[in-house]
């Protein structure tokens, strides 16, 4: 994920680290850090203001959500691989932002959890998706936040995760993009801010039969479908690379709304779903656990 897919793609991860594999982090806050304030999302977990977030006290959060069984336990992020990225010309979010979801993970490794988390924050891009080829210039920060960088964060995130592919991609993915009822996988009739429809991506392979893996892979703010149209689901560089590594790639689809205030359809990382939306008792979490 990017941004606030960023921070929701560690929220699953941590959330439901004994069914997932890894994560891929582009520009965005660590798990709990706005501790359900927006004005500390925007100040400390996003610029890095009055201070930078406290990497320890997050971990000591973590611990204790685990041992509440509110998130997986730690134990669950034993063999995990996590690639966190960082574009050296971003002027949205602060890199020590960014440092601190990675940071995060060595908190737990310290105590022997092997997990495996690299962190790559040497690269001069803006706040924006890096691609091979595609998007806007690399150091602009506008819609639809891809970036041609001549650098392909896509295959970069999925190798870490994966591995080597035993193929090269194609130039273009030859799969099929699927859309779905997002309505289906609501809990007890909680609204989780979501769109009507989402996306998936299936690769050849695995519309043919193949055992395949899944990757969730999370838009940023105003990058969602009503936003920028199939441009981040087409153009981000992770269909191409499903194709190599045999994977379906989900497109969850949040959306916009001013009650509660989510005007730019960001994933839920300060609590406009409740107090519990980093947890798997949050609504977008259990959504993702339906699903």
């Amino acid at each position: 994920g990017i941004a606030s897919g960023a921070a929701m793609a560690q929220q699953a991860h941590f959330a439901f680290s004994d069914r997932l594999a890894g994560a891929g982090l582009l520009a965005g806050p660590p798990f709990g850090c706005a501790g359900g304030d927006l004005n500390t999302a925007l100040g400390r977990c996003m610029k890095g203001e009055p201070d930078k977030p406290d990497v320890a006290h997050l971990a000591t959060q973590v611990r204790a959500l685990a041992t509440a069984g509110k998130i997986a336990p730690i134990t669950g992020l034993s063999g995990d691989r996590v690639l966190v990225l960082h574009g050296s010309g971003d002027a949205l979010v602060a890199e020590p932002v960014s440092q601190a979801s990675y940071a995060l993970y060595g908190e737990f490794a310290k105590e022997g959890v092997k997990v495996k988390a690299k962190w790559d924050g040497e690269r001069a891009f803006a706040h924006t998706w890096p691609t091979q080829d595609a998007g806007n210039a690399c150091d602009a920060t506008e819609s639809p936040f891809l970036g041609n960088c001549g650098f392909d964060a896509a295959g970069a995130m999925l190798q870490a995760i994966f591995g080597k592919p035993s193929r090269q991609p194609a130039a273009h993915a030859e799969g099929k993009l699927i859309a779905f009822d997002q309505r289906t996988y609501l809990s007890d009739g909680r609204d989780a801010q979501l769109a009507d429809e989402g996306l998936i991506y299936v690769a050849p392979s695995c519309a043919e039969g193949k055992s395949c893996g899944v990757v969730y892979a999370f838009h940023g703010c105003d990058q969602n479908v009503a936003s920028v149209g199939e441009r981040f689901v087409q153009e981000n560089g992770l269909n191409r690379w499903a194709d190599a590594h045999d994977l379906a790639i989900v497109y969850p689809q949040a959306r916009a709304s001013f009650k509660p205030l989510n005007p730019k359809a960001c994933w839920d990382w300060w609590g406009y779903t409740g107090p519990d939306y980093a947890t798997r008792d949050g609504a977008q979490l259990r959504w993702l656990a339906n699903l």
